[in-house]
């Protein structure tokens, strides 16, 4: 368990969490982004390491995963949450599982929007823009 006073970010399993997990996704992604619900639904789920952020009275407030190739995704926090540091925890957890893992690199596609973001957190963005889900996106890396 890592955090602050104010929340708690713990890696769980999808196969015990998958209800809150895609709660929050849906939430954050389809319902106030607007992604198609069945594009969010990649079928990766079961194979990927996820982290869960909860406020202090135990409510979920973000989500991540990682997969096992090193990609860092789903990274969603609820909207009151945002700017408050449970972001960085979230993605600072999943590097951390990452490294842990053995893994000598971590990838992730950025919304253009939180490019400085993820720079922020030793990121390098790559290539061009690209729409994902009709959202533009840069994909980015860092090196473990």
């Amino acid at each position: 368990m890592s955090g602050t006073p104010e929340f708690t970010v713990d890696e769980v399993a999808w196969s015990e969490a998958s209800g809150v997990l895609s709660a929050l996704r849906r939430e954050v992604f389809i319902v106030e982004q607007g992604v198609p619900e069945d594009l969010e639904w990649d079928g990766l789920d079961p194979q990927c390491a996820h982290v869960l952020a909860r406020d202090a009275a135990g409510r979920p407030i973000g989500t991540g995963r990682l997969l096992p190739d090193g990609h860092i995704g789903r990274m969603a926090v609820v909207q009151g949450w945002r700017g408050r540091g449970v972001g960085r925890a979230l993605l600072d957890r999943l590097v951390a599982m990452a490294r842990a893992r053995g893994l000598a690199e971590v990838a992730l596609n950025a919304q253009t929007y939180a490019l400085d973001f993820y720079r922020k957190a030793d990121f390098t963005a790559y290539g061009e823009e690209f729409p994902d889900a009709g959202i533009p996106h840069r994909a980015m890396k860092r090196k473990l």
